[in-house]
Order: structure tokens, then sequence, then C-alpha cells
């Protein structure tokens, strides 16, 4: 497993000069502690982050972050550049998980993870095999999401605290490879006519449900 500290794509912007998020430069006296980004205090902040991190250097935010990470990983295949992986980047930094990993081509498009990469930590694995054996190492579930004659549904499952949910590409799903490590692949419900919804929305349903379950206590009701 390797670090990905830059992505290959150019990133997007945090905001524009046309947008009004985030504060104005500091007013009264500056508050004193080493979190703290002088340029920021001086500049004003339109980075897009929270508030509880404003004016924060973006070390300290990570730091911070890195206290209260959730056990959960998120993993997506990238064998032809989908542009979906920059959303489940973005996903995956709201709901805090621990780290997102790409598994396939090195090279991802960063542009709908709206910089939230920067806070996020995120791995690249140039195959399944070495993904499955790195994920038994650090003792995580493979989860997959995806819709196969076997898959469970993810509203009945009790999805463990330690796993990593993994996702395929838009289109072909999990590769056969995944699909036969994983512990469980998991299908969600539809009740509409079309017979998929995108890795992205697939990938923030999954993690808003390990956040229900392990977050707030809500038990599932297997059938």
């Amino acid at each position: 497993m390797t670090s990905i500290a830059q992505p290959e794509d150019a990133p997007a912007t945090e905001s524009s000069p046309e947008e009004t998020v985030g504060l104005g430069p500091w007013t009264g006296p500056w508050p004193e502690g080493e979190h703290w980004d002088p340029e920021l205090l001086k500049e004003g902040d339109r980075r897009n982050v929270v508030d509880e991190f404003r004016y924060w250097k973006h070390d300290a935010i990570v730091a911070a972050l890195d206290e209260r990470r959730h056990e959960f990983h998120v993993a997506i295949e990238n064998w032809q550049h989908d542009l979906n992986i920059g959303s489940v980047v973005r996903t995956a930094n709201a709901f805090l998980a621990k780290e997102v990993h790409i598994i396939g081509r090195r090279r991802w498009n960063r542009r709908g993870a709206m910089v939230t990469d920067k806070y996020q930590h995120v791995h690249h694995h140039p195959s399944v095999e070495e993904f499955v054996s790195w994920a038994a190492e650090e003792g995580l579930a493979v989860i997959g999401i995806d819709n196969f004659p076997d898959s469970v549904p993810l509203e009945t499952y009790d999805l463990p605290s330690r796993c990593v949910l993994v996702f395929g590409q838009e289109g072909p799903g999990l590769t056969p490879e995944v699909h036969a490590a994983a512990e469980a692949t998991l299908s969600i419900a539809q009740f509409g006519s079309t017979r998929s919804i995108n890795a992205s929305a697939a990938a923030a349903i999954a993690m808003h449900a390990w956040i229900r379950r392990h977050e707030f206590g809500q038990s599932v009701q297997p059938q």
C-alpha cells in the first residue's frame, strides 16, 4: 500500500473570488495557539471547512480529524478512470472514514472531491490481491456493495465496526476478484425502473448505514 499525497489530476479550487463562503480577516486581537494560521487570520478563510476549523492550519485540521476518525474504510476500484471517485472521497470525508483506498490505476479524477482529499487519507493498491492482503493484515472485513444474485440486503445486514466498504466502477460494478474475496456483498434496495444507482450514491448510502449502526446504535432486523 502506498500513500497518495497529491493525486495527479488538476485540483478543484476550494472557493472562487465570486463566492462568499467562509469569513473575512479576523477582527480584534488575534487568538493564541499553534493551530491558528497567521495568513488566514490576516486575509480571511474562504475554504470549504466547518466553522470549528475556520482559520486553522491545514495540518492542525488533519491532526484533529485523525483523533476522531471512524473505524470503517472505503475502497473503490479504478480500472477505467471512474469519475465517481472524487465524489466518493468527498463523502468519505463528510462521514470521517478512516481511510480511502484506490484499487487499480493510481491516477484518479479528483475534481468531484472538491479539495476534501487534502483532509482525507487516500492510499493506492495496484491490485485486488494486494488490497485484500492489506485488509487481512489490518483485521478488516471486506464488504462489497453491488447487486449480485448472492447479495444480502444492506438494510438487514449488521455491518461490522471494523470493515472496508468496497465499490466497483460505474457500469461493470465490482470485479469478480473483489466479489470472491468479500466476506459479504450487500445490495441496496431500489424500487424504481433503473437496475442500479451510481457508485457515488451507493457509497453515500452505505457509509451512512455504518454511521447509523455504530454512531447512533440503530440496530437492523435481519430477515
